[in-house]
């Protein structure tokens, strides 16, 4: 390799180098952000069960529509992923969850409701029906967005579209540490909500230590129970599709940033080799220029 082409490798890597390590502390501060959303978060969630366990003893949620478990003919499957990749495994990992849930089911007992580029391009070019895609590109989502998802969902549940309704998201553990998830939203219950309150109780710090929800045996409710959870359940949903984002959101930043802090690391290391190289056959070029000049100078000298 001549040593033009090794000078012009070292060049590019350091120009990776500075663009990786800048996009490493832009994602940086989007993940302290989007962690201390997702922490400001947790209690919210866990009001909604608060909210949930109390009506667990009225008969008028046990009848009602949204919570009535039937046979599963179809399923609206809610895919969480990013707009944009670099992230590492997190978006495959979250595609990869969505799918074994859906692997043995025809793609027409399927409705895929895209959060994000990533899963709706993997699910459109495998034929699914996409019923609706919408944009991850901002941090700061309203709550309002997922409102309208969660009464686009409910509607499509109360009007037998589907029989279920679960969401695949990421997680959010640690900076290190982010678990691609499946959750079911429709037929909602107590025991699910429960169960994803309990996966985002950080295991130390100040929400760690929690009283248990406790639920009266017996709750009524004014003016009619069915209409009363006819507008409370599809809050509640939304509320749990908004948590989810909010965890997506900080998995997404955390996994980007690792992933270019280990690519930083692996240019920096690629350039530090180049160079070692290209010193190597500099220093072998001057050795033999210099014996080519004694060996002359000799000559003639004879």
């Amino acid at each position: 390799m001549a040593l033009k082409d090794i000078k012009n490798k070292i060049a590019s890597t350091n120009r990776t180098h500075k663009v990786t390590r800048a996009m490493e502390a832009v994602s940086a501060v989007k993940m302290r952000n989007t962690q201390q959303a997702a922490f400001k978060g947790r209690p919210y969630a866990r009001a909604a069960l608060s909210i949930l366990a109390r009506l667990s003893g009225s008969a008028d949620l046990k009848k009602h529509p949204l919570t009535q478990v039937r046979p599963v003919k179809k399923t609206a499957l809610v895919v969480m992923t990013s707009d944009k990749g670099l992230a590492g495994g997190l978006n495959s990992g979250v595609i990869k969850a969505a799918q074994r849930e859906i692997g043995e089911k025809k793609k027409e007992e399927v409705v895929i409701f895209a959060y994000g580029r990533k899963g709706e391009e993997y699910f459109s070019r495998r034929g699914y029906t996409i019923a609706k895609a919408i944009e991850n590109k901002r941090d700061d989502i309203p709550l309002s967005v997922m409102e309208e998802l969660s009464r686009e969902l409910s509607a499509g549940f109360l009007a037998g579209d589907y029989d279920e309704v679960k969401a695949a998201y990421s997680n959010f553990k640690s900076t290190f540490e982010q678990i691609p998830t499946l959750r079911p939203l429709l037929p909602l219950s107590v025991e699910a909500v429960a169960e994803l309150v309990k996966d985002i109780q950080p295991i130390k710090g100040k929400w760690a230590e929690q009283a248990p929800i406790e639920s009266p045996s017996a709750y009524e409710v004014e003016p009619s129970g069915e209409e009363v959870l006819g507008v409370l359940i599809p809050k509640l949903v939304a509320v749990s599709l908004y948590h989810m984002l909010l965890e997506g959101k900080a998995s997404e930043h955390s996994a980007r940033m690792v992933a270019m802090k280990n690519a930083s690391d692996k240019s920096k290391e690629v350039a530090h080799n180049f160079t070692r190289l290209y010193n190597k056959i500099r220093q072998a070029a001057i050795t033999r220029e210099v014996s080519e000049i004694v060996s002359g100078r000799e000559a003639l000298a004879s």
